[in-house]
């Protein structure tokens, strides 16, 4: 889960939902989804709008049992000018139960990380080797979360159902879901869909064939917390864009190159400047609101790591140390507008975007990747677009 030094959220035009419509929407909406109370589904024409009715009809589907009814679905901001094609679809499930078995954070009642805000922000943590083992075991176990609900991905399921999946698999390791009521987070994991930057909620809205959804999921377990996200394809559609390519991978990228840089000496500042000379070798964008972030006992502690060149962090890796590194690119301009829930996070101008995020031990000789992949995780990189006569195109067919 990101941390941040938010802007402040900005208006835009309504966008049509046709895909790669680059138009501003007219006053046209889909009949079928406000018959079942489903609003702001702009088109810019009704040619638009027939051209992708079958993708947009998925909506009005439920899947094989792993979604809620959309009959009386709604979209909570019917007045709000959405960035992009992305729509929130409440109602929310009910807040998830933990067992009071396991283990708490002092947020998971009140909803506010007491200990984290009385942290001094220019002390950064040195674990010992107890520590050190704490933080291996908890993000074992994250990965393991994380790949157990990625391969439940696939058009047609709600990015709530995603959510059980995870909220059950941190339960059965004895773990909790660290954005469970953190500063009031209502659900279990972020599920953060084509435009959204990050922390989208996870809700009723049905994946569609063609569409990116970052996952980041977070655990707390032994009294150490865990972070780490992936942006996934959705269908082989999202796997034939060359947008989505470009813009997955080349994260996917920036993130290995930044790792490469972890190792007793490096200054905090230098994973930025790398990151953003591979984004922008690729014409992609850095958002650079959100950074890394140390983590151990506490989810969000120091240090802070920029994302961009040109930053100013204080520090250097020392060993023990322990951290994320997380970078978010977009296609488009590199700023972003709040949803009215306070939480999802969109670009401005409605353009995809990813991110990838692992935890991080700095050791005596380089760097240790405590959330890393393994060979049977879902996922996974995909060559990038070709450009044949200056247009972007698919090498071959992709892997499943």
């Amino acid at each position: 889960m990101a941390e941040n030094a938010p802007e402040p959220p900005s208006s835009a035009k309504r966008k049509c939902l046709g895909a790669d419509c680059e138009n501003d929407a007219e006053a046209l909406q889909c009949p079928s989804c406000l018959k079942i109370g489903i609003t702001g589904s702009y088109f810019c024409s009704q040619i638009c709008f027939k051209k992708n009715w079958s993708q947009h009809a998925t909506m009005h589907k439920t899947a094989q049992g792993k979604t809620q009814n959309v009959t009386g679905a709604y979209n909570p901001f019917p007045t709000y000018s959405f960035t992009g094609s992305v729509r929130p679809v409440y109602p929310l499930s009910a807040r998830r139960a933990v067992p009071k078995s396991i283990r708490h954070p002092d947020w998971a009642e009140a909803g506010i990380p007491k200990a984290e805000k009385r942290l001094n922000r220019s002390k950064i943590d040195i674990l010992d080797a107890k520590g050190q083992a704490a933080m291996r075991q908890v993000c074992k176990l994250a990965r393991e979360v994380l790949d157990i609900t990625a391969a439940e991905l696939k058009p047609g399921i709600t990015t709530d159902y995603l959510d059980e999946v995870c909220h059950k698999a941190c339960i059965e390791r004895n773990s909790y879901p660290s954005p469970l009521n953190y500063n009031h987070f209502p659900k279990s994991l972020c599920t953060s869909p084509n435009e959204v930057v990050c922390h989208g909620i996870p809700d009723q809205r049905i994946l569609l064939d063609g569409d990116i959804l970052n996952l980041d999921i977070s655990l707390y377990h032994g009294g150490h917390h865990a972070d780490v996200n992936e942006t996934y394809y959705v269908g082989d559609r999202a796997k034939a864009d060359p947008d989505s390519i470009k813009v997955i991978e080349t994260t996917r990228q920036c993130l290995e190159k930044a790792i490469e840089l972890v190792k007793p000496g490096t200054p905090f500042r230098d994973f930025g400047k790398a990151i953003e000379a591979h984004a922008k070798s690729k014409n992609c964008s850095v958002v650079a609101t959100w950074g890394g972030h140390g983590i151990n006992t506490e989810f969000h502690p120091p240090p802070w790591i920029p994302h961009y060149a040109k930053n100013k962090a204080v520090g250097v890796c020392k060993p023990g140390m322990t951290f994320t590194i997380e970078p978010i690119l977009t296609l488009g301009t590199p700023r972003e507008v709040y949803w009215p829930d306070n939480w999802t996070n969109a670009t401005v101008d409605g353009k995809r975007t990813a991110q990838f995020e692992h935890t991080l031990l700095v050791t005596d000789t380089g760097v240790e990747v405590l959330t890393a992949a393994n060979e049977n995780s879902p996922g996974g990189p995909i060559p990038m677009p070709a450009v044949v006569d200056g247009t972007e195109k698919v090498k071959g067919s992709p892997k499943s």
